[in-house]
């Protein structure tokens, strides 16, 4: 049986760039059947690169069949992006093929070919595109398709670090085919992931050759889509090849620090700096997780992947000495504290002792203050007392370095003070505990409590909507105060189903809403640990804690121990008959007792509303 997605081929056409027809993309549906892991395979076809999309906590593998007939070896597919309950897989240069097969393992429910092919074109022209910048391939020389950009770039107030990556695939690529593999990345990544553009800011290829990536300006603080939830501020630059277990070539090593020490020091980012970042979330630091990077950082250093791969991401440290030693002397950190009116502080690191000078410039161009001194360390402060003709431009610069610069505005007039502001209208943190609801049959499991914030008076409702939109019912409405406030409603005359709480208030005409998702699902119910505390110390008094709970049909059921919310391992896994079920844990992993402490027993039940988890605290103490 063959499903295709629509037999998708994307013939893509840019005529201003010529590159019409240069790359199609054919997105097939693979059939999995009852036997997931026998092997599946999609329509004969020519391509020369591959990627999967599939749902599931399963692994998928695939080979592909060369153009002579011949079977190449199986791959495990890169799934550590995530759309969704989607794994994104990375594209893969197969180089050119006819064929591919299939084979998962685990859990995979749906699963999802790209097979792409682009076009073999003479090697592009590289140009230098400013001061001390490496020779660039242009979008334009590697015939991006600029009708498929979904949107403009966003460009981020500063560049605080770089992520190095590495495409995945195959290394044995030909100096010609480098550009197709970046036509090839650009497409599947804007049709395939449904990105705004190519996701990467800079690619680099085995021969040396360094790419514009996403477009918006070389020199610019460009947003990619190459570090999920680290976009803001860095730039991504992907290494073309997987090096996992092999070497960069010295020209692809020597290209990358010559681009790296480049755009840091257009952005004055000291290489051998760390970072505090704070997560804008993924699978693995959550939103307003604080982070530590190194300014060159690798893929994984930001979530769950091993790109870009070992050999590469091993080389880091030396690539970060090289990159701090290329292009001496440079200028860091530029900072201006202080508010015009009063004492402006400029503060600066140098590479090494230099004569500085900070100039300030009136809107004019005309110079109204000047400091100078000697040493790595720039210090100097302006008394802006009476400077009102502004904006000012502020400029540092020592020989040799690139300089910095930016701007201050006028010392604002005093005002009056301001009367009180009215009350805020605004609906924040809003919660539903718990998010699964597991509605038994004596009524227990249907109750969830709504938490929120209020900024103003309002009228409040509560509706309970599918992910359609369609409203299921009405569970609340009345008059609140401002303030911190909560609500229960009750699940159980709703059938199961991935839902959203859809929370409105209502003041002055003006109203706001919030959603808080939910599921509710009997497949599992009554789920609890008794003793809840248990010393398992051999006394033979709550040496374990019995979990116990009830399912409504056979499934796939696995019980993980987490402390904290990290994942610290997996105490259960199998499949499981309706009923009655009870799990006895003594409060070890893989034979090693843990320690004291606040835990949760996560179980997880795999069902037609994909993978549901509830969880259950439970503390270890010593008897």
């Amino acid at each position: 049986m063959r499903l295709l997605l629509a037999a998708i081929v994307l013939a893509l056409a840019t005529p201003a760039a010529a590159s019409a027809g240069l790359v199609t993309m054919h997105v097939s549906e693979v059939p999995l059947g009852g036997a997931r892991t026998l092997q599946s395979a999609t329509p004969a076809r020519r391509f020369d690169m591959l990627a999967v999309h599939w749902i599931g906590s399963g692994a998928v593998e695939y080979r592909t069949r060369s153009a002579g007939r011949a079977w190449r070896s199986w791959r495990t597919a890169d799934g550590d992006d995530r759309t969704g309950a989607w794994h994104d897989g990375d594209l893969d240069w197969t180089g050119a093929s006819v064929g591919a097969e299939f084979r998962t393992r685990g859990v995979v429910r749906r699963l999802r070919s790209y097979e792409v092919q682009s076009r073999v074109l003479a090697a592009p022209v590289r140009a230098t595109q400013s001061a001390g910048s490496p020779a660039i391939v242009l979008r334009s020389a590697w015939h991006a398709n600029e009708e498929i950009v979904r949107a403009k770039p966003v460009i981020a107030s500063r560049l605080r670090l770089a992520i190095v990556h590495h495409t995945a695939g195959a290394n044995d690529y030909t100096r010609a085919e480098a550009p197709a593999i970046v036509r090839g990345i650009e497409v599947y990544h804007v049709l395939g992931n449904g990105w705004n553009d190519i996701g990467y800011n800079f690619l680099v290829d085995r021969f040396g050759t360094v790419y514009e990536g996403r477009g918006g300006g070389i020199d610019r603080n460009v947003v990619g889509a190459h570090a999920q939830g680290f976009n803001v501020g860095t730039v991504g630059v992907a290494l073309i090849g997987n090096f996992q277990s092999a070497t960069p070539t010295p020209a692809q090593q020597n290209a990358l620090v010559g681009l790296l020490a480049w755009r840091l020091d257009v952005a004055h980012v000291d290489p051998r700096s760390s970072v505090l970042y704070t997560s804008a979330g993924n699978y693995e630091f959550h939103a307003g997780r604080v982070v530590t990077l190194r300014a060159i950082s690798g893929h994984r250093d930001t979530g769950p992947t091993e790109c870009p791969g070992a050999r590469a991401y091993a080389l880091i440290p030396e690539w970060t000495r090289r990159v701090a030693a290329t292009g001496l002397p440079k200028l860091y950190s530029p900072e201006v504290f202080g508010v015009m009116g009063g004492p402006i502080h400029f503060r600066a690191q140098l590479s090494s002792s230099l004569p500085w000078t900070v100039e300030v410039t009136d809107r004019f161009g005309s110079a109204v203050a000047a400091g100078t001194g000697r040493g790595a360390l720039v210090d100097w402060t302006w008394s802006s007392v009476g400077a009102t003709l502004g904006p000012y431009t502020w400029t540092i610069t020592a020989p040799g370095i690139r300089p910095a610069t930016g701007t201050l505005a006028s010392a604002p007039p005093v005002p009056r003070p301001p009367p009180p502001p009215p009350p805020v209208l605004r609906l924040t943190g809003l919660t539903s505990l718990p998010g699964v609801l597991a509605p038994a049959a004596d009524g227990t499991g249907a109750v969830a409590i709504a938490s929120f914030y209020l900024g103003a008076p309002a009228h409040v409702t509560a509706q309970l909507q599918t992910l359609a939109g369609t409203t299921v019912s009405g569970v609340f409405a009345a008059a609140i105060p401002a303030g911190i406030d909560e609500f229960t409603w009750s699940a159980a005359a709703v059938p199961d189903g991935r839902y959203r709480l859809v929370v409105t208030a209502t003041a002055g005409g003006r109203s706001v809403r919030k959603a808080a998702a939910v599921v509710i699902d009997r497949t599992l119910t009554a789920l609890q640990a008794s003793p809840p505390v248990l010393s398992p110390n051999g006394d033979g008094v709550d040496d374990t804690t019995i979990l116990t709970f009830t399912l409504d049909q056979a499934v796939a059921v696995q019980v993980d121990v987490l402390q904290a919310g990290a994942l610290l391992g997996t105490m259960f896994q199998g499949t499981l008959g309706p009923g009655p079920q009870a799990i006895t844990w003594d409060g070890s992993l893989n034979g090693a007792p843990l320690g004291e402490g606040g835990y949760e027993l996560a179980v997880t039940v795999d069902d037609a509303l994909g993978e549901v988890q509830q969880t259950v605290p439970v503390t270890i103490q010593s008897g």
